[in-house]
């Protein structure tokens, strides 16, 4: 153990190379990184093209586990190849069992990674669900601006999937405007308890809409709070 009398500042031979292992050390790294890389590579070929696409819980852990795994045995001295080519391979049986295991039985699959949650029906958000998947009503409106969403009424079925990503599903151009919550970051902090004008406002929080006259207030029937928003009628324009 060094204390700080051991240490010199800016000893380059101590900042570049290591006391124990001698420079020559360097060539093994690269030769380390190599096999690693290769092992990588040869996990990844095994996991598909889904693995490096948008990735699950259990994925996620897979990747993680096999980067610790891989960074050790590129850089430490004292970790073995041999070592490291034992966790790719069980890291790699693991991923094909558990796959089949998910193959065979749904209620496993929906266990280990989830399963797609309803957080929007018909213009207004569920609460209940929304809650359970620790989101923020932030990150759901960013979610739906990048589709070009301007308002909840827009939203036939909006689904967080398994991989954490929105399946978003929208009314039929041919159909009415549905009046909705806007998203808008600079509507959604025009929230008043009063209206200031009368016409159709919604809620909030869960994006119900009612009428309101000017000057009235109420309590949302579904969520129970009392800020309100204009609604916005505009049609959505993909």
């Amino acid at each position: 153990m060094l204390f700080a009398a051991d240490i010199t500042p800016f000893d380059w031979n101590r900042i570049l190379f290591s006391d124990d292992a001698p420079p020559l050390f360097l060539l093994e790294v690269a030769l380390r990184c190599v096999a690693t890389y290769l092992l990588m590579l040869g996990a990844l070929r095994v996991t598909g093209r889904r693995g490096v696409r948008q990735l699950s819980i259990f994925e996620l852990s897979i990747i993680l586990g096999l980067g610790s795994a891989a960074g050790d045995a590129m850089l430490y001295h004292d970790t073995p190849l041999l070592y490291a080519a034992v966790v790719f391979a069980v890291v790699t049986a693991l991923y094909l069992l558990f796959n089949w295991l998910t193959e065979k039985f749904p209620g496993f699959s929906d266990w280990l990674e989830g399963k797609p949650v309803l957080l929007v029906a018909d213009g207004q958000i569920q609460l209940k669900n929304f809650r359970s998947q620790n989101l923020t009503q932030k990150e759901l409106f960013g979610e739906l601006r990048q589709l070009q969403v301007e308002h909840l009424g827009q939203v036939r079925r909006a689904y967080i999937e398994a991989t954490g990503n929105m399946s978003i599903y929208f009314f039929e151009e041919q159909e009415p405007v549905r009046p909705g919550l806007p998203i808008w970051p600079e509507r959604v902090a025009e929230t008043h308890r009063r209206a200031e004008e009368a016409g159709r406002h919604a809620c909030a929080c869960c994006g119900h809409v009612q009428e309101l006259p000017r000057g009235g207030t109420a309590k949302c029937p579904v969520c129970q709070e009392e800020e309100w928003v204009p609604a916005c009628e505009a049609k959505r324009v993909a």
